[in-house]
């Protein structure tokens, strides 16, 4: 069994995105994407590899993170011992590289 961790980076991206849905979109749609972002990576607790390797971090030979999905959400996280950190949750759809080099490499 792994503990789930939720970076203050990733708790504000999840935070940021609800707050987004909400005004262009409804409260309940906002609710429910967050609930099922959040079983997403809850569900990293009983299987912490099962996430495949970021594209473009794999492209440069970087295997240190993995991400879920709940499309078009994107949930990087790392497991490291018996812990999986959360560390960016993002729209898929946007230009990730640049973000990726940003919240991870840095």
């Amino acid at each position: 069994m792994v503990t789930v961790y939720l970076t203050d980076d990733a708790a504000r991206d999840l935070e940021e995105l609800h707050q987004f849905i909400a005004l262009k979109d409804a409260p309940e749609n906002a609710d429910y994407v967050l609930d099922q972002i959040e079983k997403a990576f809850s569900s990293l607790s009983e299987m912490p590899e099962r996430g495949v390797y970021p594209k473009e971090l794999q492209a440069v030979g970087i295997r240190d993170f993995r991400e879920l999905f709940f499309k078009p959400y994107r949930i990087i996280y790392r497991v490291i011992g018996k812990s999986a950190y959360v560390l960016l949750i993002a729209d898929g759809r946007r230009e990730m590289r640049s973000l990726l080099e940003r919240r991870l490499m840095s």
